[in-house]
Order: C-alpha cells, then sequence, then structure tokens
C-alpha cells in the first residue's frame, strides 16, 4: 500500500500551498477563502482518522490523543501568538494553523520500498516538523541575500539585511527602506505604505520625484482617493492635486493628514517614518530595501522537504549525539 488514504489526500495540500507560494512572491497577498477549505479538509481527514483509532487501546491511542492535542493546542496557537506580535503576516498565521490541523501526526509513504518520510521525530508531531524545517529555510534566506549582493560586488555591513535598488522601480518591489532621512534603519518605510500613500494623493512616482519640494507643501494637497492597501497589482490614480499655497512646515509630505484620513493602519508606518522615508524617495536615485521574504514561501518548501526527507533538526541533532 502506498499511503493510507487519509494521508494519501493530504497530498494535494501539496500543489496549494505551492500556488500560495507563488502568489505570495509575486503579490504579497493571499486572499483568505484559501483557508477555510484547507481547515475543513483537515478536520475531515482528523475524525476520519480518530474513527479509526478510537477503538484502540493503550500506548497507540495514547500517542495519537497527545499528537494531535500538540499540534492543535499548541502549534496552531503559535501561529496566531506570532502574528499578534508582528513575527508572521496574516496568511502566514493562517497556513500555519492549517498545516497543524492537516498534519498533526506523522504520515507514511511507500514507494520503491523505502517508507517516506525518512526521519521520524520522538515526538511524531508532524506540524511541528514542518515549522522547524521552516524556520531553517527562513534562517537561511539571509546568506541567500548576501551571496546575492557579493555577486553584484555590493559588500557592506547590510548585505545581508538589504539590497540596493533603483528608486523609480519601488512601485513593483515589496519589502521595506533600510534607510530614512537620518541614515540606516531596520525600520524604514514600507513599500506598501508609500503606494498606499501616492495613491492617496493620486500621483505616480514618478510625478512625486519630478517635483519633491512642491509635494513637500500639505497645502498641495487637494483631491485625495482610496489609497487601497498598497498591493502592486493596482493601477495609481495620475490626477494628482495642485499647489495652493506658500510651503508650510507644520505637516511636511501631509503625513499626519494622510494617517488621519485613511482612519487605519498601514503596514506599521507612522507619520514621522513617512516622512523620512519620502524624504529618501525624493532626493536619491538608488536606495536600500530589505526585501523580506514572505513566510509562506519557506513552509511550502519545508513541507516538501518534511514530508520527503523529515525533520531536519532532528536529524542534525542525532548526527552530533544530542538526541
Amino acid at each position: 500500500m502506498f499511503a493510507t488514504l487519509p494521508d494519501a489526500l493530504r497530498l494535494f495540500v501539496v500543489p496549494v500551498f505551492a500556488w500560495a507560494a507563488l502568489r505570495d512572491v509575486r503579490t504579497r497577498r493571499l486572499p483568505n477563502r484559501v483557508w477555510p477549505p484547507l481547515y475543513a479538509f483537515g478536520a475531515l481527514l482528523l475524525i476520519w482518522e480518530t474513527a479509526a483509532v478510537w477503538p484502540l487501546a493503550g500506548l497507540e491511542g495514547t500517542r495519537f490523543a497527545v499528537r494531535v492535542a500538540i499540534s492543535l493546542l499548541f502549534v496552531a496557537p503559535l501561529g496566531y501568538a506570532f502574528w499578534y506580535l508582528g513575527a508572521f503576516g496574516g496568511a502566514d498565521a493562517k497556513a500555519l494553523i492549517a498545516l497543524a490541523v492537516l498534519f498533526p501526526t506523522f504520515p507514511a509513504y511507500e514507494i520503491a520500498g523505502v517508507t517516506l518520510p525518512l526521519v521520524d521525530t520522538l515526538l511524531g508531531v508532524f506540524s511541528l516538523t514542518i515549522l522547524t524545517n521552516t524556520v531553517l529555510l527562513a534562517l537561511a534566506y539571509p546568506l541567500g541575500l548576501a551571496g546575492s549582493n557579493l555577486l553584484r560586488g555590493e559588500l557592506s555591513p547590510t548585505m545581508f539585511f538589504a539590497r540596493p535598488v533603483a528608486t523609480d522601480s519601488l512601485p513593483s518591489r515589496h519589502g521595506r527602506l533600510f534607510e530614512d532621512d537620518d541614515g540606516r534603519t531596520r525600520t524604514g518605510l514600507d513599500l506598501d505604505a508609500l503606494r498606499m500613500y501616492l495613491r492617496w494623493r493620486g500621483l505616480t512616482l514618478a510625478e512625486f520625484r519630478a517635483n519633491p519640494d512642491r509635494f513637500r507643501d500639505p497645502a498641495s494637497v487637494g483631491e485625495t482617493h482610496d489609497p487601497t492597501d498598497g498591493a502592486t497589482h493596482l493601477s495609481p490614480r495620475t490626477d494628482g492635486g495642485t499647489a495652493t499655497g506658500d510651503a508650510g512646515e507644520s505637516d511636511p509630505w501631509a503625513a499626519a493628514r494622510f494617517f488621519d484620513e485613511i482612519d487605519h493602519g498601514a503596514y506599521g508606518t507612522d507619520a514621522e517614518t513617512l516622512r523620512g522615508g519620502l524624504a529618501v524617495v525624493a532626493r536619491q536615485d538608488r536606495v536600500l530595501v530589505s526585501p523580506g521574504m514572505p513566510f509562506v514561501v519557506p513552509m511550502a518548501v519545508g513541507l516538501v522537504v518534511s514530508l520527503t526527507y523529515g525533520d531536519v533538526l532532528f536529524a542534525a541533532l542525532g548526527a552530533i549525539g544530542l538526541v
């Protein structure tokens, strides 16, 4: 037998996560409708397996119950906790919760006489294995970014965290500025928030950069528009406001007015951060951007690694005699 029917059905989740990873890379947006069907699918499989295990007494039934409890009561809430603390995006948290429901215990697949995954763990909670593999893959991302910078001849203390890009390319990029008006910073302007601001003013980035002194004047804000959510696939309005007064310093760039009017957050950006980022974007042709990486991407890869190889961390600890 290749696998039990519930484990075989779980493989349909792999292409869903592959699609989610690809879409997240391209747009940094995943529709909420993706996750409820996965929750329902996972719950159905879990009920199926529980019904099969329920008549079993003793150690096997207890192990199953403990593993399911850890996955549902520890791994799933961990996704919410990471989101609440700002370490995860909303889609990342929902994806981890889906995996906790879908994979509470280790599946098994017989292929050419080999049982996959190759490396099991003592605890046997498969969603936890996916999470640890995902974290290990995510930790490798700064090394890849540094390697990419080295290939371009960029050698600096920030090479593990950011890369220089043309300022004019920012409308199609995701990430966060790694600098502001005072220099390098890891809490710079989010590029989604930059797009929101420009759409609110009805400007393109090219128009903004062509006459920054004009648009620094808060009186230059004319008709304002829906800022959207800052997604790259939406077209900006191009009917910008007309200057109506002398330059003022009470609210440079109308940053405070922007936040007052939109009446919701903008990816952790405040008025001061927006002003610092706009000043950099206005005067520099190249800026440092920390591209970031949606956690769903290493999660999708971590799922495949977990289903084939198994638990990378457990194998590494075993190799050095710690488990």
